[in-house]
């Protein structure tokens, strides 16, 4: 129940896993809270305002639909091993394109931990084997975490978050996984959820990295870098003071995902002002 307590929300729900905070999935689409377009989801956002919302070359290459979703998860448990395809993979099988993404680790109980890649190199057979034996995680490299702790999951990597840990994840707008493993459990049926091994096994990288923890500085009332990729890249700001952002070099919108506490955002350019509240996101337009 910890994400509904983060965000302050009273809910009857139980085992809420994730919150979709700026979404345009059919049916899952984020809808503008305040304003004159209050009521409007983000996919019809997107096709009346266009380039003024997402910004021109972002507009060019992916039209009227929106290119990121952005998450908070919530672990009770160990969630499944798995894999993203790539761009060239999720096209050519799905029609549609994969998912690269990152995680920032917000709390976790004291020892919890992620996987993020392999700790020892693999062949396609090997990797069925061990995935058959169900010693896959042998094979992969375990990572514990901690809050502000930073992981760059690009497409191919092999990764799952295990219990204990709250999260906030960018990712690609893709809903394409290959389950690889989940511990032998069933699912909501009494029977074993599907796992989606020969497709992984074509979606993997097996390539041994030397670090997979994203290596990062902080430096108070600073956006500060923490990914940068083709798909998105990331800051992170620790605010104790009022501080002011050019964002007019980014032809793009910008997402603001708030952690920990609440804080301000204010449009010098027009005065519209927010108060954003811990666990909340909102959008800004490329426009503004």
């Amino acid at each position: 129940e910890q994400i509904a307590a983060f965000k302050g929300i009273d809910t009857d729900l139980h085992n809420v896993g994730e919150s979709w905070e700026i979404s345009d999935f059919p049916g899952q689409e984020s809808v503008v809270a305040t304003g004159e377009d209050k009521g409007l989801n983000l996919s019809a956002l997107v096709e009346k305002y266009k380039e003024q919302l997402v910004g021109e070359k972002v507009y060019a290459k992916f039209g009227n639909h929106f290119p990121l979703l952005v998450k908070f998860i919530d672990s009770h448990q160990n969630l499944s091993v798995q894999v993203h395809p790539n761009d060239e993979l999720a096209m050519k099988r799905h029609g549609c394109r994969g998912k690269s993404e990152m995680w920032y680790i917000i709390d976790a109980e004291p020892g919890a931990c992620i996987y993020s890649g392999f700790k020892k190199s693999l062949s396609a057979d090997e990797y069925k084997r061990m995935v058959n034996e169900g010693t896959i995680t042998e094979s992969l490299a375990r990572h514990e975490v901690h809050p502000g702790d930073v992981f760059y999951i690009p497409a191919g990597r092999v990764h799952a978050i295990c219990g204990g840990i709250m999260l906030a994840e960018v990712q690609q707008s893709s809903d394409v996984t290959y389950r690889i493993y989940d511990y032998n459990r069933p699912g909501l049926d009494g029977k074993p959820r599907e796992l989606n091994t020969d497709m992984a096994a074509v979606a993997l990288n097996y390539k041994v990295e030397r670090k997979y923890r994203t290596a990062y500085s902080v430096k108070a009332n600073h956006a500060n870098r923490v990914v940068e990729t083709a798909f998105f890249s990331a800051r992170v700001t620790e605010i104790g003071q009022r501080f002011h952002r050019d964002l007019k070099k980014y032809d793009s919108f910008i997402i603001t995902m708030c952690l920990k506490g609440d804080c301000r955002i204010r449009i010098r350019e027009t005065g519209h002002e927010i108060i954003l509240k811990e666990g909340f996101s909102c959008m800004i337009p490329a426009a503004i």
